[in-house]
């Protein structure tokens, strides 16, 4: 093996993915100063009361839908690895968000979706005993709501 020839190779590949990441900053496609995910829900995160988090997401007074589709296990062996899977067949769903009523923080998760995107979100989630799982879909500005109940045998956040 030739040291040389691996040392050259080894610098003309960083000074190439250099000058490539160098090229797509100074054209705007990647900005430092941006943030590319979307707002954090800190306050909906942070809610203690199921009523509370649905307030921050903006939905308080959430229709129930059949064009939701929750599938959980209906007894989970393990609550602190809980599968958790959310379809909307609503048109224009703009986000999931996925509420374990009986966890000390309930919101668990929230998804955004841009248009033509696939209303799908699959999640693990920590649950501290049997509960209801609620997603709350929100789709051209309305709210909409399924809930599943989850009975778990073994602890998971307590």
């Amino acid at each position: 093996m030739n040291p040389i020839r691996r040392t050259f190779m080894k610098f003309t590949g960083t000074v190439g993915a250099l000058s490539t990441l160098g090229a797509v900053a100074v054209t705007g496609m990647l900005k430092t100063t941006q943030a590319l995910a979307a707002p954090w829900n800190k306050a909906g995160f942070e809610s203690k009361a199921v009523a509370e988090a649905l307030k921050t997401l903006g939905a308080s007074a959430a229709a129930e839908s059949r064009d939701i589709v929750i599938t959980a296990p209906d007894i989970a062996e393990n609550g602190a690895v809980v599968p958790v899977e959310v379809t909307s067949r609503i048109p224009n769903t703009q986000s999931i968000s996925i509420i374990a009523e009986k966890n000390p923080f309930p919101l668990a998760a929230t998804a955004d979706f841009a248009n033509g995107a696939e209303p799908y979100a699959y999640v693990r989630i920590k649950m501290g005993q049997t509960s209801n799982v609620r997603a709350v879909i929100k789709a051209d500005g309305k709210f909409f709501t399924a809930v599943k109940e989850v009975k778990i045998t073994v602890g998971g956040c307590g």
